[in-house]
């Protein structure tokens, strides 16, 4: 049987950053964290009134669809339509810990449960369409295509998003 690559992961599939190798663990400390202002960016109708759409930063695409290359600042565009088997994750991080997603894709992108909350009426509706970009970019570098997405989630008259960070 191979040697489980990552130690650290082994007992509970958790990274903690005092239990990660160096270089890692000085790289991880001492990253720049962009601070954003702590307030909401708009004020929407109850939940029960919102169309949810899902952008996750896993490095997701449809199966067929080009994989994320480097630390890109594209987007995949997801169907609603998607179910388990149509997606794949191209995240490129070593340190990204994909067996939730292998297990339940829901841990990553939880598509099942929001419709699940749409048939309960706990939302309005599930868009039509979903996005994933990849998490390992620098959100300053992935800014630039959010105009884009924007604009695309009006068009489906979304009014409520589920960020699902990796």
């Amino acid at each position: 049987m191979e040697k489980f690559p990552f130690e650290h992961f082994k007992d509970n599939n958790m990274a903690r950053l005092e239990n990660l190798p160096e270089p890692q663990y000085s790289h991880l400390l001492n990253l720049e964290c962009p601070t954003y202002p702590d307030r909401p960016w708009t004020v929407g109708p109850p939940l029960n009134q919102r169309r949810i759409a899902l952008i996750s930063t896993a490095g997701l695409h449809p199966r067929g669809a080009p994989p994320f290359i480097g630390f890109s600042n594209e987007y995949r565009v997801i169907p609603g339509t998607a179910q388990a088997k149509d997606l794949v994750m191209s995240h490129i991080s070593t340190n990204f810990d994909r067996s939730g997603f292998f297990e339940d894709w829901n841990v990553v992108f939880p598509l099942d449960r929001l419709r699940e909350l749409a048939e309960k009426k706990v939302i309005a509706s599930v868009a039509d369409y979903h996005y994933s970009f990849m998490g390992a970019t620098d959100p300053r570098q992935m800014e630039g295509r959010c105009p884009e997405v924007a604009d695309l989630l009006k068009r489906d008259q979304v009014n409520g998003v589920l960020l699902t960070p990796a």
